[in-house]
């Protein structure tokens, strides 16, 4: 009887390959709370700790640290496109769309994560410029159904929104994220209900698109001496 090699070989390679998907997505979700918790220059091996891995199963999957955190900000905003899109279709109006899609944005921690965005990668990246274009288009769609059916002010666009969620989501220095989270949902609501039409005050200035808000790339090379 002839045996069949590619047949014979096939379960153990799907496995592998399954083990290896796994031990991708633990590394990523573990780099996404270490860098919450400790910043972008957080150490491989307490990222490799959290995964529950080994620093050689680390490098296989991400060769530095630029490669690493370009996954993680990757995945943070597809994650952040997915709530914006799954809060319009399921909520029964666009203001409740946006309240639901400022909280899951809030526990994503996006005010830790987003910069990551402009101190890392070149723009031209087709994969980040992808997930940047989706998010915007995403939010931009919550906005635009609310001010059409006249529940948000007018005058404000999703860098106003993105602002705020970045700057109230972020920890103060050396506070850590210990209790952080209280502070964060009060407000949060105080920010929402701010936005709700008729608007109570006029803002200062234009409403900031995401465009507004890119400032120049930072090579990291050039802002941490520390390599990996």
């Amino acid at each position: 009887m002839t045996l069949d090699v590619a047949t014979e070989n096939r379960p153990r390679a799907v496995r592998l390959r399954a083990d290896a998907s796994r031990n991708r997505e633990r590394i990523v979700a573990a780099a996404r709370e270490a860098i919450v918790e400790f910043g972008p220059d957080v150490a491989f091996d307490e990222v490799a700790r959290r995964a529950g891995v080994g620093n050689a199963t680390l490098y296989r999957h991400f060769a530095d640290r630029t490669e690493l955190i370009r996954e993680v900000t990757l995945a943070v905003m597809g994650a952040t496109a997915q709530s914006a899109e799954d809060a319009l279709a399921e909520e029964p109006d666009a203001f409740s769309a946006l309240r639901r899609f400022a909280f899951e944005a809030a526990e994503e921690r996006i005010g830790a994560l987003c910069p990551l965005l402009s101190d890392v990668f070149d723009r031209q990246d087709p994969a980040v410029a992808s997930q940047v274009e989706r998010v915007e288009r995403s939010i931009n769609a919550i906005i635009d159904r609310a001010q059409c059916a006249g529940l948000l002010r007018t005058d404000i666009a999703v860098g106003d929104l993105m602002v705020a969620l970045t700057q109230l989501t972020r920890p103060l220095p050396g506070a850590g994220c210990v209790g952080f989270d209280q502070f964060v949902h009060r407000h949060l609501q105080l920010f929402l209900d701010g936005l709700r039409a008729p608007a109570g005050s006029v803002l200062v200035g234009t409403a900031a698109t995401l465009e507004d808000l890119k400032g120049p790339a930072i090579n990291r090379s050039q802002r941490s001496p520390t390599g990996l």
